[in-house]
């Protein structure tokens, strides 16, 4: 893969969870290139074993692990696996999150509900429930898991994801918004609860990017972005959308030794100035 920037990541050990996904798997594959051995954690180890599979033709070395990020005991198990094969563990990067369509209210507004469509008062809130499990749980099982096997090692720390909606909460979406903000927090509270352990624990807040899985919502078949995406586009001072491979210099950033050893606690926003535009 190739890297904005190389840092030296050699002898070190890293775990991505929801490392199957985009921003996961490229994740992995930046943290590979930099000499990390790397654990690529998802649900389904064949498509792990894809990712490995670039790696090791990249001339890295990693190793794909099932497990589920909601369930304890299949954690432990991942990571007395990762220990076994590798001996220790440097880096968690927590990836897995991510928004549960059928806990989106469909309108930005109540007065534009139509007859018939579901409102924020007709929503199962079971659906928002899975939602904040995911984000919020999500993210903190791992970090209770493998957060302990960080403990005195070198250049020991914890990268998870945040979102533009942990700074205000976003349109349509209260259950994710409300998830990655408590990501954010749980970020600045693991950052003063490990400071004196030596663990630093940071996060990357990405804005909004063009990938081929939303590609279909954010553009209609002739091309033309559809009016949320407009929305999108005009309040982000840069004015347009990010490429995904504009998340991986934060990652390095905030995982590289040398360049971020006195960095904890830190919200990375990799938005263009999307967080920072007031509209005016």
């Amino acid at each position: 893969m190739d890297v904005p920037f190389k840092i030296d990541l050699g002898g070190q050990v890293a775990v991505v969870t929801g490392g199957t996904g985009v921003i996961g798997g490229m994740y992995a594959r930046a943290l590979a290139a930099c000499g990390a051995k790397v654990a690529v954690l998802g649900r389904s180890k064949e498509n792990g074993e894809k990712v490995v599979a670039d790696i090791t033709a990249d001339g890295g070395e990693a190793m794909a692990v099932s497990a589920n990020v909601l369930d304890r005991e299949s954690l432990i198990s991942a990571r007395e696996e990762i220990l076994a094969h590798y001996g220790h563990i440097n880096i968690l990067v927590n990836c897995a999150g991510g928004a549960v369509k059928s806990a989106q209210v469909p309108q930005d507004y109540f007065c534009e509900a139509a007859d018939g469509e579901d409102t924020f008062f007709s929503i199962d809130l079971e659906n928002v429930h899975r939602e904040l499990d995911l984000n919020i749980y999500g993210t903190m099982l791992p970090t209770q898991v493998f957060g302990e096997a960080l403990k005195d090692q070198e250049n020991a720390n914890i990268v998870n994801i945040s979102s533009m909606s942990a700074y205000h909460p976003l349109t349509r979406i209260p259950g994710y918004s409300a998830g990655k903000a408590g990501v954010a927090s749980f970020t600045e509270w693991c950052a003063i609860y490990f400071a004196k352990s030596g663990i630093r624990v940071n996060a990357v807040a990405p804005g909004f990017f063009h990938t081929t899985q939303n590609h279909a919502l954010q553009y209609n078949e002739d091309g033309t972005p559809k009016p949320r995406t407009q929305h999108i586009v005009d309040g982000t001072p840069m004015g347009s959308f990010g490429r995904i491979e504009d998340l991986v210099g934060g990652l390095l950033y905030l995982v590289d030794p040398r360049g971020s050893r006195f960095v904890t606690g830190t919200i990375l926003p990799i938005d263009g100035g999307f967080h920072i535009y007031q509209g005016v």
